[in-house]
């Protein structure tokens, strides 16, 4: 049976944000006096807020970052994104299949609404998605807890068992499977930590093109 409600996060699942932001995420903290790769990036950070890896920077760095760090963060990242960010392949194809069912889909990500809009706009998909973006800024807790995802699921009035979500970090996924939610794990990026995805409970698909059969739908 196909879900009534698809919950797609946005980073790394329906624009392709990641490899820009995680490159400059960590050359920003080995600048900060943290020397940290992309891949070591990746296994910290990917899925939480920007609030939640602050505090995890500012532990290991044993001080706290300046006060301009956020803003330059953003505004590196947006640099690079001007140039780099682009719709994940095949994932418009998918919303629009999901509007022709006629089954709900939203936007659940750990990301603010303002930069939702900003990636989302600027790939083209936000007439998609404008009025279902839920932020993790809008809850208690941030992935790896469930909040998010039940939040998304209240508002969009339907029962967690008959939701599905789409994830590409381990966080969201382990997120997921605590509001009750099955779970496909999109690995696309050479990033994406697979074992922890399948450790977490998702089901690995690598295609945009491939969701509607996993979701039971027709083709």
């Amino acid at each position: 049976m196909p879900p009534s409600l698809v919950i797609f996060d946005c980073d790394g699942v329906l624009v392709d944000s990641e490899p820009a932001a995680n490159r400059v995420l960590a050359e920003m903290i080995t600048e900060a006096g943290l020397p940290t790769s992309v891949d070591e990036c990746c296994a910290r950070y990917v899925g939480r807020t920007l609030e939640s890896s602050i505090a995890l920077i500012e532990e290991s760095l044993g001080r706290a970052v300046p006060d301009e760090w956020r803003t330059d963060l953003r505004r590196r990242e947006r640099a690079a994104w001007e140039s780099e960010l682009a719709s994940v392949p095949g994932v418009e194809a998918v919303l629009r299949h999901l509007q022709t069912e006629a089954i709900a889909y939203c936007v659940a990500s750990s990301g603010s609404k303002d930069k939702m809009r900003f990636t989302l706009s600027h790939t083209g998909l936000l007439p998609l998605v404008r009025d279902v973006l839920f932020s993790a800024t809008e809850v208690a807790r941030s992935k790896p807890y469930p909040d998010i995802f039940i939040h998304a699921a209240e508002v969009m009035g339907q029962p967690a068992e008959r939701c599905v979500v789409i994830e590409d970090s381990v966080f969201g996924a382990q997120g997921a499977r605590a509001a009750g939610m099955q779970v496909f794990g999109y690995i696309a990026d050479p990033y994406t930590d697979v074992k922890g995805l399948e450790q977490a409970g998702a089901e690995i698909f690598s295609e945009m093109a491939e969701l509607p059969i996993l979701l039971g739908l027709d083709v």
